[in-house]
């Protein structure tokens, strides 16, 4: 196997590994208001989510920046919060444009403090390299590729709740939601860093 093939295989498998549950909820909390209809826009936020999470892993595996492991730990659930709880002020899904400026500010500035989570990751399998360019490339598209898996996943989950089954859009959102934030509420508390 090729390194593109490592990094990029190892960036799937970091983003669906149930370990990392939290990188999981954070992009069921940025597709709850969202149905399979609107599978463009939920593309956009989660490439603004990689965005953000790019450019920190970089910047944290190149020591530019450097955050304590147990205070990153601590802030990724309180970005998954912050995003869930926001889900359910959310009521009239008739003006969805005017949620997507929150969301990708959430998805991109969030995905910041989630780059530098994956860079704990990847730091110890990268060394002190320097060229380390395709594979930090390759990791991204990597997760990139299982975010979209795990958006696919869950948008079609909502059209058969949704679609099939008659569930409102309110009450997914309300359900979904309300369980990420007590989900991350609990990881907060596991992972607070005083």
């Amino acid at each position: 196997m090729n390194t593109f093939s490592l990094y990029f295989n190892l960036g799937i498998d970091h983003i669906l590994d149930i370990d990392g549950i939290d990188h999981i909820i954070f992009i069921f909390a940025l597709c709850a208001i969202y149905q399979l209809k609107d599978w463009r826009k939920v593309l956009i936020l989660v490439t603004a989510f990689t965005l953000g999470h790019s450019i920190t892993l970089a910047l944290s595996i190149f020591d530019v920046i450097r955050v304590k492991t147990s205070l990153v730990e601590f802030l990724i659930p309180v970005t998954i919060f912050i995003t869930s709880v926001s889900n359910l002020f959310k009521s009239d899904f008739g003006r969805p444009a005017s949620y997507m400026q929150l969301n990708y500010a959430f998805a991109g500035g969030f995905g910041l403090i989630h780059g530098m989570g994956f860079a704990n990751a990847l730091r110890g399998l990268l060394g002190l390299r320097k060229d380390i360019g395709e594979e930090l490339f390759a990791f991204n598209l990597g997760i990139e590729v299982g975010q979209i898996a795990i958006v696919a996943i869950f948008l079609f989950i909502s059209f058969i709740f949704i679609g099939l089954f008659g569930v409102s859009r309110k009450q997914w959102n309300t359900i979904i939601s309300a369980a990420i934030a007590g989900i991350s509420v609990m990881l907060m508390i596991e992972n607070k860093f005083w």
